[in-house]
Protein backbone atom coordinates (compact mmCIF):
# COMPACT_ATOMS: atom_id res chain seq x y z
CA UNK A 1 0.00 0.00 0.00
CA UNK A 2 1.25 3.33 -0.69
CA UNK A 3 2.23 5.43 2.54
CA UNK A 4 3.35 9.11 1.90
CA UNK A 5 3.60 10.98 5.23
CA UNK A 6 5.67 12.86 7.29
CA UNK A 7 6.74 11.75 10.64
CA UNK A 8 8.47 14.36 12.98
CA UNK A 9 10.80 13.33 15.54
CA UNK A 10 11.47 17.08 16.70
CA UNK A 11 10.95 20.55 16.65
CA UNK A 12 13.50 22.49 18.72
CA UNK A 13 16.24 24.89 17.53
CA UNK A 14 19.58 24.87 18.86
CA UNK A 15 18.27 23.94 22.62
CA UNK A 16 15.84 20.71 23.41
CA UNK A 17 13.18 21.34 25.77
CA UNK A 18 10.90 19.56 27.58
CA UNK A 19 8.70 18.91 25.24
CA UNK A 20 10.66 19.40 21.78
CA UNK A 21 13.70 17.29 21.10
CA UNK A 22 16.20 18.37 18.33
CA UNK A 23 15.43 18.25 14.61
CA UNK A 24 14.51 14.85 13.18
CA UNK A 25 12.47 14.03 10.14
CA UNK A 26 11.10 11.26 8.53
CA UNK A 27 9.69 11.28 5.20
CA UNK A 28 7.66 8.02 3.92
CA UNK A 29 7.27 8.13 0.32
CA UNK A 30 5.92 5.02 -0.93
CA UNK A 31 8.54 1.77 0.33
CA UNK A 32 11.29 4.48 0.66
CA UNK A 33 12.45 6.12 3.76
CA UNK A 34 14.12 9.70 4.09
CA UNK A 35 15.66 10.78 7.10
CA UNK A 36 15.96 14.70 7.16
CA UNK A 37 18.44 16.71 9.56
CA UNK A 38 19.20 14.16 12.27
CA UNK A 39 19.63 16.24 15.74
CA UNK A 40 21.01 14.49 18.73
CA UNK A 41 17.86 12.04 20.00
CA UNK A 42 16.76 11.26 16.96
CA UNK A 43 17.84 7.32 16.88
CA UNK A 44 15.79 7.46 20.65
CA UNK A 45 12.78 9.69 18.81
CA UNK A 46 12.52 6.82 15.68
CA UNK A 47 11.79 4.12 18.62
CA UNK A 48 9.22 6.34 20.28
CA UNK A 49 7.53 6.73 16.69
CA UNK A 50 7.86 3.29 15.61
CA UNK A 51 10.91 4.06 12.98
CA UNK A 52 13.44 1.15 12.29
CA UNK A 53 16.44 1.47 10.97
CA UNK A 54 15.44 -0.17 8.32
CA UNK A 55 12.81 2.20 7.12
CA UNK A 56 15.44 4.33 5.75
CA UNK A 57 16.84 4.44 2.55
CA UNK A 58 18.54 8.11 1.93
CA UNK A 59 19.82 11.01 4.79
CA UNK A 60 19.74 14.83 3.86
CA UNK A 61 21.76 17.20 6.22
CA UNK A 62 21.06 20.52 5.54
CA UNK A 63 24.13 21.85 7.39
CA UNK A 64 26.32 21.25 9.97
CA UNK A 65 24.98 22.91 13.06
CA UNK A 66 24.58 20.66 15.67
CA UNK A 67 20.53 21.20 16.12
CA UNK A 68 21.32 19.88 12.59
CA UNK A 69 23.48 16.68 12.18
CA UNK A 70 24.47 15.47 16.34
CA UNK A 71 22.36 12.56 15.67
CA UNK A 72 24.35 11.05 12.83
CA UNK A 73 26.76 9.14 14.74
CA UNK A 74 23.85 7.09 16.28
CA UNK A 75 21.42 6.37 13.86
CA UNK A 76 25.06 5.42 11.10
CA UNK A 77 25.96 2.86 14.23
CA UNK A 78 21.78 1.49 14.73
CA UNK A 79 22.08 1.22 10.71
CA UNK A 80 25.23 -1.10 11.12
CA UNK A 81 24.26 -2.73 14.37
CA UNK A 82 20.57 -3.68 12.78
CA UNK A 83 22.64 -4.85 9.67
CA UNK A 84 20.13 -2.99 7.03
CA UNK A 85 20.03 -5.22 4.36
CA UNK A 86 20.61 -2.08 1.61
CA UNK A 87 22.75 0.48 0.32
CA UNK A 88 22.09 3.96 2.01
CA UNK A 89 22.64 7.04 0.58
CA UNK A 90 23.59 10.56 2.47
CA UNK A 91 23.73 13.49 1.03
CA UNK A 92 24.98 16.46 3.13
CA UNK A 93 27.05 19.66 1.85
CA UNK A 94 30.42 19.17 0.57
CA UNK A 95 32.02 21.97 2.32
CA UNK A 96 31.05 19.71 5.87
CA UNK A 97 32.45 16.51 4.61
CA UNK A 98 35.33 16.13 7.42
CA UNK A 99 32.03 17.12 10.12
CA UNK A 100 30.47 14.23 8.71
CA UNK A 101 32.98 11.49 8.81
CA UNK A 102 33.71 12.82 12.26
CA UNK A 103 30.13 12.09 13.11
CA UNK A 104 30.42 8.82 11.23
CA UNK A 105 33.41 7.38 13.21
CA UNK A 106 32.61 8.53 16.50
CA UNK A 107 33.53 5.81 18.43
CA UNK A 108 34.21 2.44 17.79
CA UNK A 109 31.58 -0.07 15.63
CA UNK A 110 31.51 -2.62 13.25
CA UNK A 111 30.74 -1.14 9.45
CA UNK A 112 27.91 -4.42 7.92
CA UNK A 113 25.61 -1.61 5.90
CA UNK A 114 27.19 -0.13 2.42
CA UNK A 115 26.62 3.43 3.09
CA UNK A 116 26.92 6.29 -0.16
CA UNK A 117 27.95 9.40 0.33
CA UNK A 118 26.52 11.79 -2.05
CA UNK A 119 27.76 15.66 -0.95
CA UNK A 120 25.69 18.60 -2.57
CA UNK A 121 28.14 21.50 -3.69
CA UNK A 122 25.66 22.94 -5.99
CA UNK A 123 22.15 23.35 -7.30
CA UNK A 124 20.80 20.72 -8.80
CA UNK A 125 18.91 17.03 -9.30
CA UNK A 126 21.09 14.87 -6.66
CA UNK A 127 19.24 11.70 -7.90
CA UNK A 128 16.73 10.13 -9.34
CA UNK A 129 14.59 6.97 -8.38
CA UNK A 130 11.82 5.80 -9.87
CA UNK A 131 9.38 7.21 -7.14
CA UNK A 132 10.77 10.82 -7.42
CA UNK A 133 13.56 13.10 -8.36
CA UNK A 134 15.83 14.91 -5.09
CA UNK A 135 17.19 18.21 -6.04
CA UNK A 136 19.25 20.55 -3.32
CA UNK A 137 19.14 24.02 -3.38
CA UNK A 138 21.49 26.72 -1.64
CA UNK A 139 20.25 28.49 1.19
CA UNK A 140 21.32 32.03 3.24
CA UNK A 141 22.98 30.38 6.18
CA UNK A 142 25.73 31.50 8.33
CA UNK A 143 27.53 27.94 7.34
CA UNK A 144 26.60 26.20 4.27
CA UNK A 145 23.30 25.00 3.96
CA UNK A 146 21.04 23.21 1.34
CA UNK A 147 17.50 22.69 1.12
CA UNK A 148 16.11 19.33 -0.53
CA UNK A 149 12.53 18.69 -2.66
CA UNK A 150 11.12 15.54 -4.20
CA UNK A 151 9.46 15.80 -7.13
CA UNK A 152 7.29 12.62 -8.54
CA UNK A 153 7.12 12.61 -12.09
CA UNK A 154 3.84 13.60 -13.78
CA UNK A 155 1.53 10.59 -14.81
CA UNK A 156 -1.76 10.20 -16.93
CA UNK A 157 -4.90 10.11 -15.38
CA UNK A 158 -7.59 8.32 -16.94
CA UNK A 159 -11.36 9.82 -17.80
CA UNK A 160 -14.23 7.09 -17.74
CA UNK A 161 -16.60 9.50 -19.80
CA UNK A 162 -13.65 9.71 -22.80
CA UNK A 163 -13.34 5.66 -22.14
CA UNK A 164 -16.46 4.87 -22.40
CA UNK A 165 -17.37 7.14 -25.48
CA UNK A 166 -14.50 5.59 -27.90
CA UNK A 167 -15.33 1.98 -26.38
CA UNK A 168 -12.29 1.57 -24.67
CA UNK A 169 -13.19 -0.94 -21.80
CA UNK A 170 -12.03 -3.58 -20.07
CA UNK A 171 -8.44 -5.53 -20.83
CA UNK A 172 -7.85 -2.51 -23.04
CA UNK A 173 -7.87 0.02 -20.75
CA UNK A 174 -4.46 -1.38 -19.46
CA UNK A 175 -3.42 -1.92 -22.72
CA UNK A 176 -3.52 1.60 -23.76
CA UNK A 177 -1.73 2.57 -20.29
CA UNK A 178 0.99 0.82 -21.11
CA UNK A 179 1.18 1.00 -25.01
CA UNK A 180 0.24 3.79 -25.91
CA UNK A 181 -2.79 3.27 -28.25
CA UNK A 182 -5.71 0.74 -29.13
CA UNK A 183 -6.97 0.35 -32.22
CA UNK A 184 -6.23 3.75 -33.39
CA UNK A 185 -7.51 5.57 -30.16
CA UNK A 186 -4.20 7.31 -28.55
CA UNK A 187 -3.85 7.40 -24.73
CA UNK A 188 -3.70 11.35 -24.53
CA UNK A 189 -7.75 11.28 -26.11
CA UNK A 190 -9.05 9.41 -23.43
CA UNK A 191 -6.70 10.46 -20.16
CA UNK A 192 -5.21 13.77 -18.90
CA UNK A 193 -1.91 14.50 -16.99
CA UNK A 194 -1.95 13.74 -13.21
CA UNK A 195 0.51 16.41 -11.96
CA UNK A 196 3.16 14.77 -9.66
CA UNK A 197 3.30 15.79 -6.02
CA UNK A 198 6.24 17.71 -4.42
CA UNK A 199 7.43 17.69 -0.64
CA UNK A 200 10.11 20.32 -0.29
CA UNK A 201 12.44 20.42 3.49
CA UNK A 202 13.98 24.03 3.97
CA UNK A 203 15.59 24.39 7.40
CA UNK A 204 17.84 27.50 8.94
CA UNK A 205 18.15 30.09 6.10
CA UNK A 206 17.03 33.81 5.72
CA UNK A 207 14.34 34.33 2.72
CA UNK A 208 16.82 34.05 -0.73
CA UNK A 209 15.95 32.46 -4.27
CA UNK A 210 16.71 29.28 -3.03
CA UNK A 211 13.54 28.97 -0.43
CA UNK A 212 11.28 30.34 -3.34
CA UNK A 213 12.25 27.79 -5.45
CA UNK A 214 12.02 24.96 -2.84
CA UNK A 215 8.58 25.74 -2.26
CA UNK A 216 7.01 26.64 -5.55
CA UNK A 217 4.10 24.64 -6.33
CA UNK A 218 4.65 22.20 -3.02
CA UNK A 219 1.94 19.77 -1.91
CA UNK A 220 3.84 19.75 1.41
CA UNK A 221 6.50 21.73 2.70
CA UNK A 222 8.53 22.20 6.08
CA UNK A 223 9.97 24.83 6.78
CA UNK A 224 11.65 26.93 9.45
CA UNK A 225 9.91 29.16 11.63
CA UNK A 226 12.58 29.72 14.47
CA UNK A 227 10.94 33.35 15.74
CA UNK A 228 8.01 34.99 15.73
CA UNK A 229 7.62 38.10 13.66
CA UNK A 230 8.34 40.59 16.02
CA UNK A 231 11.52 39.21 16.33
CA UNK A 232 12.51 39.60 12.57
CA UNK A 233 15.68 41.76 13.12
CA UNK A 234 17.27 38.17 15.00
CA UNK A 235 16.39 36.06 12.74
CA UNK A 236 18.19 37.87 9.85
CA UNK A 237 20.85 38.76 11.80
CA UNK A 238 20.95 34.43 12.86
CA UNK A 239 19.94 33.33 9.13
CA UNK A 240 16.58 32.35 9.90
CA UNK A 241 12.71 32.80 9.30
CA UNK A 242 10.25 34.26 11.40
CA UNK A 243 6.89 32.32 11.12
CA UNK A 244 4.61 34.85 8.75
CA UNK A 245 7.76 35.24 6.14
CA UNK A 246 7.22 30.87 6.00
CA UNK A 247 4.11 31.52 5.27
CA UNK A 248 4.18 34.30 2.83
CA UNK A 249 6.75 31.98 1.09
CA UNK A 250 4.49 29.51 1.15
CA UNK A 251 1.54 31.57 0.16
CA UNK A 252 3.09 33.26 -2.78
CA UNK A 253 4.48 29.45 -3.58
CA UNK A 254 0.87 28.09 -3.95
CA UNK A 255 1.61 25.49 -1.23
CA UNK A 256 -0.89 23.29 -0.41
CA UNK A 257 0.18 22.30 3.23
CA UNK A 258 2.43 24.02 5.42
CA UNK A 259 4.40 22.16 8.21
CA UNK A 260 6.29 24.94 10.84
CA UNK A 261 8.49 23.70 12.90
CA UNK A 262 12.28 24.22 14.29
CA UNK A 263 11.08 26.39 17.12
CA UNK A 264 13.03 28.77 19.42
CA UNK A 265 12.58 27.88 23.04
CA UNK A 266 12.56 31.54 23.84
CA UNK A 267 8.18 30.92 22.65
CA UNK A 268 6.15 28.94 25.04
CA UNK A 269 2.50 29.31 23.15
CA UNK A 270 2.96 27.41 19.49
CA UNK A 271 -0.55 28.81 18.56
CA UNK A 272 1.50 32.52 18.47
CA UNK A 273 2.71 30.86 15.47
CA UNK A 274 -0.48 29.75 14.02
CA UNK A 275 -1.45 33.23 14.44
CA UNK A 276 0.55 34.88 12.55
CA UNK A 277 1.11 32.82 9.48
CA UNK A 278 -2.27 32.89 8.84
CA UNK A 279 -2.06 37.14 9.29
CA UNK A 280 0.34 36.87 6.92
CA UNK A 281 -2.04 35.63 4.08
CA UNK A 282 -1.85 31.74 4.00
CA UNK A 283 -5.04 30.11 3.68
CA UNK A 284 -3.67 26.36 2.89
CA UNK A 285 -3.43 23.50 5.11
CA UNK A 286 -1.38 24.31 7.97
CA UNK A 287 0.52 22.73 10.93
CA UNK A 288 2.65 24.13 13.82
CA UNK A 289 4.77 20.11 13.94
CA UNK A 290 5.55 18.81 17.43
CA UNK A 291 7.29 15.97 18.32
CA UNK A 292 6.18 12.48 17.11
CA UNK A 293 3.17 13.53 15.19
CA UNK A 294 2.60 12.39 11.64
CA UNK A 295 1.28 14.36 8.99
CA UNK A 296 -0.01 13.11 5.59
CA UNK A 297 1.22 14.07 2.54
CA UNK A 298 -1.79 15.59 0.77
CA UNK A 299 -3.53 13.58 -1.93
CA UNK A 300 -3.11 14.55 -5.74
CA UNK A 301 -5.12 17.53 -6.91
Amino acid sequence: MSVRELVVLGTASQVPTRHRNHNGYLLRWDGEGILFDPGEGTQRQMLRAGVAAHDLNRICVTHFHGDHCLGLAGVIQRINLDRVPHEITVHYPLSGRHFFDRLRYATAYRETVELTRAPVDTDGVLATAPAYTIEARRLSHPVESYGYRLVEPDGRRMLPDRLAALGVKGPDVGRIQREGAVDGVRLEAVSEVRRGQRFAFVMDTRLCDGVYALADGCDMLVIESTFLDEDEKLAVEHGHLTAGQAARVARDAGVRHLVLTHFSQRYTDPDDFERQARAAGFEGELTVAHDLLRVPVPKRR
